[in-house]
């Protein structure tokens, strides 16, 4: 798929990419910035999801070998969950493109509603280790049906993961941000290859992106390390409520049509 897009366009959404990505790598859910700009700027939804999972990717995989490098990542463990997540993604993913455009514009907002208040409910999770209530096959199941989701869609994706491993996996919060970035690379892989074969990625857009998006997980990959990524979700959930507005201003959107507003 080919579209082309004015300096002014890349630059703004590279700068929307380098602070997900600092924000992702922090706490999850930069992919609630990243997916609404890409349809404000007239993308469309497939492709917008698609464009992201590639910029994602990159950046995600970066912090991944932060966390690696600094020996927070616990790959022995996490190997079957990582297969399971990489599964559930694949599904998703061609599950998305069996979806009528239409149908996926009106759903979009919606699920970036729901994942905003998500992040501004959830409660705060423990900094140190605990007991874990999920052994292999648990996580491996869950981890299938979090991948499934981000293959679908995505944002939230990573603190789905932190909060499974905190909660259920009992691992401290710096931990579990560390092998989330494993897990949550396994779906984003996965999602990209079978978005890939359906031909809906726009390359130039995302790789501009991705160079911002890995330099913010780096950036944003020390920070968690440091501070444990206290604040950031406020900041998310005031960022992604604007650009869902943004993307519900629009006359034409298919929720406003179905809504009568």
């Amino acid at each position: 798929m080919a579209m082309e897009f004015s300096v002014e366009i890349i630059a703004a959404l590279a700068a929307v990419a380098f602070l997900a990505g600092t924000i992702d790598a922090m706490a999850g859910g930069g992919g609630l910035l990243t997916i609404p700009a890409l349809m404000a700027a007239g993308i469309p939804p497939v492709s917008a999801i698609a464009t992201n999972k590639l910029q994602s990717t990159l950046g995600t995989g970066s912090a991944f070998l932060a966390f690696l490098r600094a020996g927070h990542v616990d790959l022995a463990r996490f190997a079957w969950p990582a297969i399971g997540a990489f599964v559930g993604s694949v599904g998703g993913a061609i599950t998305l493109q069996l979806i009528d455009s239409k149908f996926l514009s009106a759903l979009v907002p919606v699920l970036l509603i729901a994942m905003a208040l998500y992040f501004l409910l959830a409660p705060p999770m423990s900094e140190i280790d605990g007991h874990a209530w999920l052994g292999t096959r648990g996580l491996t199941l869950t981890s299938l049906s979090i991948g499934f989701y981000d293959g679908f869609f995505g944002p939230g994706t990573g603190s789905f993961f932190t909060t499974v491993l905190v909660a259920l996996g009992g691992l401290g919060l710096v931990r579990s941000i560390a092998n989330t970035k494993l897990l949550n690379l396994s779906t984003n892989i996965a999602g990209l290859a079978t978005l890939i074969v359906g031909g809906k990625v726009l390359w130039l857009l995302g790789f501009a992106m991705a160079g911002a998006n890995v330099l913010g997980n780096q950036l944003g990959a020390r920070l968690a390390m440091r501070y444990n990524g206290r604040g950031v979700r406020p900041l998310l959930v005031i960022m992604s409520v604007a650009l869902t507005l943004k993307l519900l201003s629009d006359p034409a959107n298919p929720l406003r049509q179905w809504l009568g507003v």
